[in-house]
This record gives structure tokens, C-alpha cells and sequence, in this order.
């Protein structure tokens, strides 16, 4: 009679690991990692990590690119017709909605890519795209960056669920201003919402308005005025 086979573990893989990580940040935040934890919940040992990742950081420039990865770039392709407005702020909106599913993993993200691919793939795409659109290479180096400074840090932490529901504490004795803060927590998604579209439209404005001064000197320059 034969004998019956055991089950056999999923093989360990990168994808496997950060999929997992990433699950546990999503989960817990980035304290809740650790090569142990996670050793554990992929049920393994620790040093079978390393034949993928030499260290925790690696693991969550993984995890973090794997995020980079859900940004839609298709606005940026040179065969898509939207203008440089458009782009961006299409753009901003679906880099938002990958951060918002993946808060914890934001401080990560917020640093910059590194040598991540995705996130290095998405800051080409926005460089690109706005030097073909007339951009000065500088100008479209600065674009990048304030962009990435705008979305992150709309998806560090709510401007909303920073005032607690409380009626009591906010005494306008103290704060006259403030009494319907209480309030804010109840609305959050209205509240933040309505803050991303507000600055965003406010930053792309101040950029068309520079857009436009661009484009007035370079028409004096051609036409020697």
C-alpha cells in the first residue's frame, strides 16, 4: 500500500514574500514587520528570506514598488491624447487611489523611488511626458517633484479624522472658529475629497498660469519681439 503524500508548502518566491508583507503592512503598519513575523506567516524559517532579500529595507522597497505598480501611466503615453493638464491630473488622481489602499506604506513611498523600478518607470513617465508637452527640463523636474510632494502627503494622514468627535473639545471660549469641528471625523471622505480637488485644481492653475508665460516668451523669441 502506498503512502499517502504529504501536502506540499507553496513554494517561497519574491512575489510570495512581498505579496505577504505587503498584506501585513496593510494590516498592522510597518512596526508589525519583521523578517521574524514574516518569516511566520509564510511558514518558514527566517534565513530562507535571504536567498530572496538581504534585508527588511529590501522587503519594503519591494512592497512599495509593488504599490508604484498599480499607478495608471497610460496618460502619459505619447499616443494618448490628453494635454499635459489633463495628464497630470488623471494622473494624480490614480496615484492617490493606490495610496489610499496601502496608507501605511506612504512613509516608504514618500522617499522617493531609489533604484525601484516602478516608481523609477513612473517618474520617467511624468518627465517625459512634460518636456514633450514644452516643459523646460528643469521645470518639468520641479512638476515632478511638487506632484509626488502634493499626493503623498494628501495620503499621510486625514485632515478630517485629525479632530475627534467631541463637541466638548473644542470650548469656543478657546477656539471660536472651531465649533463644528466635531463634526469633521463624521465627514472624512467628503472632507478630504474635497481638499485633494481643491489643491489640486489650485496647483494645476498656478502651473498653467506659468504654462502661459512659457509660451508668450517663446513666441516674442520667435518672431524676434
Amino acid at each position: 500500500m502506498c503512502a499517502m503524500a504529504r501536502p506540499r508548502k507553496p513554494l517561497l518566491s519574491r512575489d510570495r514574500i512581498v505579496e505577504t508583507a505587503g498584506a501585513l503592512v496593510d494590516a498592522e503598519g510597518l512596526a508589525a514587520l519583521s523578517t521574524r513575523r514574516l518569516a511566520a506567516e509564510l511558514g518558514v524559517s527566517g534565513p530562507s528570506l535571504y536567498n530572496h532579500f538581504r534585508t527588511k529595507d529590501e522587503i519594503l522597497d519591494a512592497v512599495a514598488d509593488a504599490v508604484s505598480a498599480k499607478i495608471d501611466l497610460s496618460m502619459f503615453e505619447e499616443t494618448d491624447g490628453r494635454d499635459w493638464r489633463t495628464a497630470l491630473h488623471d494622473w494624480a488622481v490614480s496615484y492617490r487611489a493606490a495610496l489610499a489602499d496601502h496608507p501605511h506604506i506612504v512613509p516608504v513611498l514618500a522617499q522617493g523611488p531609489g533604484r525601484r523600478p516602478a516608481g523609477l518607470r513612473v517618474a520617467d513617465a511624468v518627465f517625459g511626458a512634460m518636456v514633450r508637452a514644452g516643459w523646460p527640463p528643469a521645470q518639468a523636474t520641479y512638476i515632478g517633484a511638487l506632484m509626488r510632494y502634493f499626493v503623498t502627503g494628501s495620503a499621510l494622514g486625514s485632515f478630517a479624522r485629525g479632530f475627534v468627535d467631541d463637541e466638548t473639545a473644542y470650548d469656543p471660549a478657546d477656539y471660536p472658529h472651531l465649533g463644528q469641528a466635531h463634526l469633521l471625523a463624521e465627514h472624512r471622505q467628503k472632507v478630504d475629497e474635497g481638499a485633494f480637488q481643491t489643491g489640486l485644481r489650485a496647483l494645476l492653475d498656478g502651473l498653467a498660469a506659468q504654462y502661459a508665460t512659457l509660451d508668450r516668451a517663446r513666441t516674442r523669441t520667435a518672431t524676434g519681439g
